[in-house]
């Protein structure tokens, strides 16, 4: 595998891994129920009621990817190990969140009921294991970026600057080069030059050179 597609590959686990937990923080992750209550009813508590630290880190983890791009050498290590702590808090705090009383609290700070609930019975669903699956994927993005990102092509050439071509001598030093551009033309006219001259500064065409007139033999 060549390192651009190395690379490629990485960011797309780290983009996976990061819809994965932004697309279960807003998911039901249990479901409260009050069955003796004088109307039993049911609450669904979502993973952004748990707290938001998975889906702040999966915001954060979709901002660190561009750097995966734009970054090199030990900048680019550095993110990977960002990464990879983000990842790896995500899926602790996604496992750590559907804790019978964690989800007791979260669901009795939305409900009274459910605080007066003498047994209030938790069902887990499986959108917490979405949101730990999202972090681990961001966590292996971040120790692929951290190992191998040393090998990575940084960003495209294209928008990188480009020196002058060498040619012609620009006023006040630098080399560049005379090309057909028009508007190349148009500035040479306004700096007093001959746009269709010798770029070295002699005549075209005028066999004396720049050195004025020739020498007449001696008689």
């Amino acid at each position: 595998m060549t390192p651009a597609r190395e690379r490629g590959l990485t960011a797309l686990l780290c983009a996976a891994g990061a819809g994965l937990t932004l697309l279960a923080a807003g998911r039901p992750w249990a479901t409260v129920r009050a069955r003796d209550a004088v109307t039993p009813f049911a609450l669904d508590v979502t993973g952004r009621d748990l707290g938001a630290t998975a889906g702040a880190l999966g915001w954060a983890a979709l901002a660190a990817l561009a750097a995966l791009f734009a970054t090199r050498g030990k900048v680019r290590a550095g993110v990977g190990l960002l990464l990879a702590a983000f990842g790896a808090v995500i899926a602790y705090s996604s496992v750590t969140a559907i804790d019978g009383g964690t989800i007791r609290s979260a669901a009795g700070d939305r409900s009274a009921l459910l605080r007066i609930a003498a047994q209030p019975v938790v069902e887990t669903g499986p959108w917490w294991a979405v949101s730990l699956c999202g972090g681990a994927l961001v966590a292996l993005a971040g120790l692929a970026a951290l190992l191998r990102g040393g090998r990575w092509p940084g960003m495209s050439s294209r928008y990188e600057r480009r020196d002058a071509a060498p040619g012609r001598v620009r006023p006040g030093g630098g080399a560049a080069s005379r090309g057909d551009d028009p508007a190349d033309l148009w500035k040479s006219l306004d700096r007093g030059e001959d746009p269709t001259g010798d770029p070295t500064g002699d005549p075209a065409g005028d066999p004396r050179g720049s050195a004025g007139d020739p020498k007449e033999p001696r008689g």
